[in-house]
């Protein structure tokens, strides 16, 4: 295929034309136009310059995820809470992860957590990433034996209290350990198909690392994916922001991002 130079321009011209038009026709039906943003932790972008395919829940096929909703991440014991505490707090992570259990347990959307647990045997690798490094060296998510509960109970690798009754109801599907950050070795795309699952509504830690992880692998596993961009946070260190690298791959990739605020709303609106 012969590459076209003034494709690009062609392209963007068409895009600003349809921007023109939709704004006119707002203008004319009197409701007032934002100003062109981009997507921040509680706002959805708008006329950012993307596409937004857009994503509708539909009963049935669509399914809350929530990755690592942990003590080690969400509680202020938690062994990263010195780099995590403060988008967590600013982006009201622990509420807004709280408020999509509550809501998707209350209309009967069924519920996937992928957890993350390392095993005295996975102290053994012989090669590890920068943050395997770290994780290790903290003991996050440790837990004894892969047969045991012993220690569990009030650990780090242990829920948030606040999301044990919507987690231990019985009816949430807590998926076998990922190790590294996507679903690729666990078995998180297999009970979402044998639920009838292909829509995912995507939330939990750590935003740049397993959130991000399982979108990119979910998505390439052929789900629809839509990422609560308030329900997840990542780590600030002096030198990076882990949240704000992921925000600009939850916008290019995902079918759509929006708040805990809206998505609750479009939740409980598509189960009326």
């Amino acid at each position: 295929m012969k590459y076209d130079p003034d494709s690009k321009s062609r392209l963007t011209a068409a895009f600003l034309s349809a921007a023109a038009t939709l704004g006119l026709c707002l203008a004319a039906a009197g409701v007032a136009e934002a100003a062109p943003r981009a997507a921040t932790a509680t706002q959805p972008p708008v006329d950012d310059g993307l596409p937004m395919p857009g994503f509708t829940i539909e009963p049935g096929r669509t399914a809350l995820v929530i990755t690592d909703p942990q003590n080690d991440f969400l509680s202020p014991e938690g062994v990263t809470w010195g780099v995590v505490g403060e988008s967590i707090t600013n982006n009201r992570t622990v509420e807004n992860i709280g408020a999509l259990f509550d809501t998707a347990e209350a209309v009967g959307m069924p519920i996937f957590v992928s957890p993350h647990y390392y095993y005295e045997h996975d102290h053994r690798w012989h090669f590890e990433g920068a943050l395997e490094t770290l994780m290790h060296s903290l003991g996050m998510f440790d837990r004894p034996h892969a047969l045991t509960l012993e220690g569990f109970e009030g650990s780090g690798a242990d829920w948030l209290d606040r999301y044990k009754p919507v987690i231990e109801n019985g009816r949430t599907v807590v998926t076998s350990p990922h190790k590294i950050y996507g679903p690729d070795s666990n078995d998180l795309a297999l009970q979402l198909r044998k639920a009838g699952v292909s829509k995912v509504i995507l939330g939990g830690m750590s935003s740049n690392l397993c959130t991000e992880s399982h979108m990119r692998g979910l998505i390439e596993a052929g789900f629809e994916v839509m990422v609560v961009t308030d329900a997840t946070a990542g780590a600030i260190t002096d030198h990076y922001d882990g949240y704000a690298a992921s925000l600009v791959n939850f916008r290019m990739i995902a079918s759509s991002i929006d708040n805990a605020e809206n998505t609750l709303r479009a939740i409980r609106a598509a189960y009326e």
